[in-house]
Parts: C-alpha cells; sequence; structure tokens
C-alpha cells in the first residue's frame, strides 16, 4: 500500500511512479523503519513483476526495429555501453587493491543496464517506442546477456573441480557462447515463421484453434496460453544459462498484432498492464529499496568512486556509442542516461557473487547502494535528456522556418 501511495504521488509530481515505490522500500527495510524484511515470499512476488514487466515492453516492442538496432553501427551502442563502464569498474578494484574476480564482479555491477528498469522508465515517459528508446532497450538486453554470460563463464570455472588456466576458460566461453547462440537462432527461427505465417499458424479466421478457443467458457484462457508461451521462453533462457528476463523479453516480442489479432492483443495487454503495474510491479521496485541496509556503509572513500565510476562510466559509455552509432549528441547523452539504471540485473549479480564468496558484505552493500542511487538518478537524467532534445528540435524547426 506504501508502495502505490508513494507511486502515486511520485507520478502526481510529474516524475516516474518508480521513484515512490522504490522509497517505500527504502523506509519499510532496514534503512529506516526496519519494519519489512526482504523474505523469499516478497522475492516470489517480485519476481513475478519481473516477468510480467518484461512481458508488457516486450509485446510493446517492434521486432524487427530491434533487430535493425543490433546490425550495423547500431551495434555500437551496446558494445561501448558495456566495455567502457566495464573497464572502469576493473580499473576501480585494481586501485583499490581488490583481487581479480572481486574486480571482475564490480565491473560487472557497473556495467549491467537493468531491462526491467529501463523499460518501466521509459514507459512512463512515453519514450518506449521512440528511436532512443528502441537503442537503449536493445543495449540493456545486449548489457544483460554479456554480464550473464560472463557471469556463468566465472561460475562454471568455479564448479570445475580445480580446473584453470587458458585452455578452460576458452573452453567455458565456447560453451557459454554456443548457448547464447542456440537460443538467439530459436528466436529468430520462431520470429521467421511468425511473420511468415502469423494466421495460419494460431488465429486464422474460422480455423481450428479459433473455434477452439470460441468454444471454452473461460474469459481468460486467451491470456493463459500466450502467457505459458512466454514463460516457457523464458524457462528455455533460464535452461540455458541465460537469465530469465532475456528469454521473456523475446518470447514476448514474438506476440505481434498480426499473430495475435489486434482485439486479442490489446486485451492481453490491459489485463498484464492491470495486473502488473496494480500490485506486482511496485512490490518489485519496493524489494529494491528494501535490499539496501545503510548501516553497513562505512569505507565512504570507496563508495564515492563505485558511485563516480558507475555514472561517468556507463553516461559516457552510452555517449559514446552513440556517436560511433552517428547520433546527434543529444540523442547520445539520451542514451547514456537511458542505460544508467542497474536495479534488479545488477542486484542478482551482487547477490551471487556474495553467495559465492566472491565479493564480501560491506562491498555487497555498497554495489546495492549504487543500484538504488542510479535507479532513482536515471528518471531524471533521461527525462532531463528528452526534454533537451525537444528544446533542440524546436530551435531547429525555428531556424528553418526563418530561413
Amino acid at each position: 500500500m506504501l508502495s502505490r501511495v508513494l507511486g502515486e504521488i511520485a507520478a502526481r509530481f510529474g516524475q516516474p511512479a518508480m521513484i515512490g515505490e522504490i522509497l517505500a522500500g527504502i523506509l519499510l527495510g532496514p534503512s529506516v523503519l526496519n519494519y519489512v524484511d526482504y523474505s523469499p515470499d516478497i522475492k516470489a512476488i517480485a519476481q513475478l513483476g519481473v516477468l510480467l514487466l518484461v512481458f508488457i515492453a516486450g509485446m510493446e516492442m517492434d521486432l524487427d526495429a530491434l533487430w535493425d538496432s543490433f546490425r550495423g553501427r547500431g551495434a555500437w551502442v551496446s558494445a561501448a555501453g558495456f566495455v567502457i563502464p566495464l573497464l572502469c569498474g576493473m580499473v576501480l578494484g585494481y586501485l583499490f587493491h581488490f583481487d581479480q574476480t572481486r574486480s571482475i564482479f564490480m565491473g560487472l555491477c557497473i556495467a549491467i543496464t537493468a531491462l526491467p528498469v529501463s523499460v518501466r522508465i521509459l514507459m512512463d515517459l512515453g519514450k518506449l517506442q521512440t528511436e532512443v528508446g528502441q537503442k537503449i532497450v536493445s543495449a540493456a538486453v545486449a548489457n544483460d546477456v554479456a554480464a550473464l554470460l560472463a557471469l556463468g563463464i566465472i561460475l562454471d570455472v568455479k564448479g570445475s573441480g580445480g580446473t584453470s588456466g587458458a585452455l578452460a576458460f576458452f573452453k567455458f566461453m565456447g560453451l557459454a557462447l554456443a548457448k547464447a547462440l542456440l537460443f538467439m537462432a530459436v528466436v529468430f527461427i520462431a520470429a521467421r515463421l511468425f511473420k511468415r505465417y502469423p494466421k495460419a499458424i494460431l488465429f486464422r479466421p474460422g480455423g481450428a484453434i479459433q473455434r477452439f478457443f470460441s468454444k471454452l467458457k473461460g474469459k481468460e484462457t486467451l491470456f493463459a496460453v500466450v502467457l505459458v508461451f512466454v514463460i516457457a521462453f523464458a524457462s528455455f533462457s533460464e535452461f540455458l544459462g541465460l537469465d530469465f528476463v532475456v528469454g521473456a523479453f523475446f518470447g514476448s516480442m514474438l506476440l505481434s498484432h498480426e499473430l495475435l489479432g489486434r482485439a486479442n492483443f490489446e486485451e492481453i495487454e490491459k489485463t498484464a498492464s492491470n495486473v502488473t503495474m496494480g500490485f506486482l510491479g511496485p512490490i518489485f521496485f519496493a524489494a529494491i529499496g528494501l535490499e539496501f541496509d545503510a548501516r553497513s556503509l562505512q569505507n565512504w572513500g570507496l563508495v564515492v568512486a563505485i558511485l563516480a565510476a558507475s555514472f561517468v562510466g556507463k553516461v559516457f559509455g552510452g555517449y559514446v556509442g552513440g556517436k560511433l552509432a552517428g547520433m546527434s549528441n543529444d540523442e547520445s547523452w539520451a542514451v547514456g542516461a537511458g542505460l544508467n539504471g542497474r536495479g534488479v540485473m545488477e542486484l542478482v549479480i551482487a547477490n551471487i557473487a556474495l553467495t559465492n564468496g566472491f565479493i564480501n558484505r560491506q562491498l555487497f552493500t555498497i554495489l546495492v547502494l549504487m543500484a538504488v542511487v542510479t535507479t532513482f538518478a536515471t528518471p531524471f537524467m533521461l527525462k532531463y535528456a528528452y526534454d533537451r532534445m525537444g528544446r533542440a528540435g524546436g530551435r531547429l524547426k525555428e531556424s528553418n522556418a526563418a530561413a
């Protein structure tokens, strides 16, 4: 209830509702009132929120446009937006005398972009389907995949019974890349099949499947079938070692107006939005606040250094990638700002690192702080970047009119 109330207050002040929702978690968590614990129950509900949030976002994305942003010069956004902050984190670890594994994990946490957070911010601002918005989402997907592949390699090496050296590294890297390529191949084949035979596969008027659905008494059957389809993709990606968010996102992107029919598409989207934005989503963002414990912060020099590296590395990396992709200065800064939020994906990696003994509790707390601060700051930064783009576009129109 507090998450919904504070989310409504934030929205009335013209800001994304997720800011108030995260604040609710901080207030109720160990940092302030210590009234609510991040329990397995809340974690389960939050995971459902992530699934449906990504489900909604995927349905609103144009798959062809997203593929285009991965190809050609658009790939620079994903590459620079990941490599530059990764190097910033690893250099920072070296300067603070961290061991190699801790430095890599810190670099991964700085390099990752939380896809659900970026999507929610863009949805709140009404910019999800813009060119810059699609660049941000495609780069976030690529960054998440790259970070999770790296995580899988590290965990595979640890679980290899002491196997080490260059041979083992290339062996596990090759296996991880093969899994990612297999998943993308399945997505590509399904996309081509659905695009070529959409009506013939599912909803051809008068077809057997259409008649079957019309005879069912439950009105929610279609939504259930579609959700199972998305969960199947999420489970497949999880089985391959990728995060379920990646599979859910690509699976829902395959669900187009042509495949489902416009009326069915809008009904499914409305149902998912009501459940997610009304209940599961606010709990997911409040759970981010619950993970933060201010009492564990001690090394403030490291805190400031990690925050500075996270902002500078990600925003500058997005800017460099945008410029290499041929975007304007304002658009490039907007891409960098949109990639800055970490949220749940960064917390997932930090939690895995803590559980496996790769990082200590102090560094984990700082990384949680970094996730919360960047998630808080990104809506303001992205809103300012889009406002700046709008002002620049207005000045350009005035100049053309005067000419």
